[in-house]
């Protein structure tokens, strides 16, 4: 009889802890703000024919960074008029926009304009010319329609149109615009953070690029998730080399440098690192449970009981297993000169996406201590990169950004995010503990797959309520 109630007991318990929940309000109306749609598709159109490639990379033409420098001041004349404009690593542009508080901390947005290559020979299989900065369909197309000058023009219209309204910031505002995010921003970025540490600025809080408002993110959800990242994984290489006698392949050994390498790489992709439902991603999940089917919603409000079973179903979605865990990938691999010659050493490198849990260090011991072999070598290719400060969900900045999505896209539920690509937003964690990452952009898998791929585009009306959300958060500062 007691073990019977204790089971009554803990279903009502379950139950209850699953609840229903609250979902957005889909009558709700959005805000909405005056634009100048045809102006902003134009003004993004010609920012995309500037190939304004990252430094160092093939294609890279300064001439194509210098007019982009021009074009933004000849286009944005009274941002350039009301701000002090700094040119940091020869091609960034720092502005700071002068606040009527300046007691206040200062804010920063964020935006890169530098773009990746687009690969040699897929250049037909654009459906438009990827620098023409075309309107067809109700869409601008070309790289960086997206990643990042959509964000970078949908701001600076935002700005432009509030200052021509007679807008002064009740704060002051920093406007960052990177040239070499793609590549690191260690002379962007980076350089722009240095300078405001040594003019002893600290920052409420800065918005930079990361996550959007996914659509079908989830099997069964409907409703659009707007992604805010509150931090952004870190990264390094482990290069793992095997060695073996080498000779000739008509005797071999039974174990071969190639073999002993293919079973080192088999251990570690077999073994990946432990995941757990904790930090950001516990946030994301409290934060989606009200729109989850029942049996979802049961195991994500209910993780003292069935955490092993969500790690195991979130696991076989890329995705979602990126958010729960330090991630494995082997990208490179290298043995062997002639087809007959058994090669004494097999190198490989394996690239690890660091949770916020993890280290660089902590990695390079798991891996190794994983193989556990003397025939197996374990070592970083650098020093790698930490995650990043995970930015809290519980302050006025993130409120800020949450009431604004609310606002223009009430839509959506809005959820706090772990990023696992890299931005320019980490190198401002030295200023502020709020740094957060997302783009005002509604976007399917078709949409995503699209970021440093092929036929690049922003829809002309998701452009416009860009613009929308930066004027909304301008004038809710």
């Amino acid at each position: 009889m007691l073990l019977a109630a204790i089971a009554i007991v803990a279903v009502v318990v379950i139950l209850i802890r699953t609840g229903a929940g609250a979902a957005p309000d889909a009558s709700a109306e959005a805000v909405t703000h005056s634009v100048d749609e045809a102006q902003a598709a134009r003004r993004l159109a010609e920012s995309i024919r500037m190939r304004t490639i990252s430094p160092g990379v093939v294609g890279f033409d300064p001439e194509h960074m210098l007019a982009f420098r021009d074009w933004l001041a000849r286009s944005y004349p009274l941002l350039h008029s009301r701000a002090t404009r700094t040119l940091v690593g020869e091609y960034s542009l720092l502005f700071e926009l002068p606040g009527e508080d300046l007691s206040l901390k200062p804010a920063l947005l964020a935006a890169h304009f530098d773009v990746v290559p687009v690969v040699p020979g897929t250049e037909g299989d654009w459906e438009q010319p990827p620098y023409s900065g075309a309107q067809v369909d109700g869409f601008v197309w070309g790289r960086g329609a997206i990643d990042d000058k959509g964000s970078l023009v949908a701001i600076m219209e935002a700005v432009e149109s509030q200052l021509a309204a007679g807008y002064t910031p009740p704060r002051t505002l920093y406007f960052a615009f990177g040239h070499d995010e793609e590549i690191g921003g260690a002379d962007g970025a980076m350089q722009m953070a240095a300078k405001l540490a040594a003019d002893g600025v600290e920052l409420a809080w800065v918005l930079d690029e990361g996550g959007v408002i996914g659509i079908d993110v989830l099997a069964g959800v409907s409703t659009p998730i707007a992604t805010v990242g509150i931090a952004e994984k870190g990264s390094v290489s482990l290069e793992i080399v095997a060695s073996a006698a080498g000779g000739h392949s008509s005797m071999p050994p039974r174990d071969s440098a190639i073999a002993v390498l293919a079973g080192a790489i088999s251990t570690v992709n077999n073994a990946p690192v432990p995941a757990a439902v904790d930090g950001v991603t516990a946030n994301f999940l409290d934060a989606i449970a009200p729109i989850l089917p029942f049996s979802q919603r049961l195991a994500v409000r209910n993780r003292w009981l069935l955490e092993g079973v969500l790690i195991d179903q979130l696991s076989k979605a890329p995705a979602a297993n990126a958010m729960l865990r330090t991630t494995t990938a082997p990208t490179m691999i290298n043995a062997g000169v002639k087809e007959n010659v058994l090669p004494s050493t097999a190198r490989a490198v394996v690239n690890f996406r660091v949770h916020p849990r993890d280290t660089p260090d902590s990695i390079e011991r798991y891996v190794s201590n994983r193989i556990a072999s003397d025939r197996v070598s374990v070592a970083k290719l650098d020093e790698g990169r930490e995650a990043s400060v995970v930015s809290p969900v519980d302050g006025e900045a993130y409120a800020l950004i949450e009431q604004t999505i609310n606002r223009v896209f009430p839509e959506v539920v809005v959820a706090p995010y772990l990023v696992v690509g890299g931005t320019d937003a980490r190198h401002y964690d030295s200023l502020t503990d709020n740094v957060y990452r997302f783009i005002p952009v509604p976007m399917d898998d078709s949409d995503r797959a699209r970021f440093h791929g092929t036929n690049e585009r922003i829809a002309v009306s998701d452009l416009v309520r860009a613009v929308i959300f930066y004027q909304d958060l301008l004038l809710n500062l």
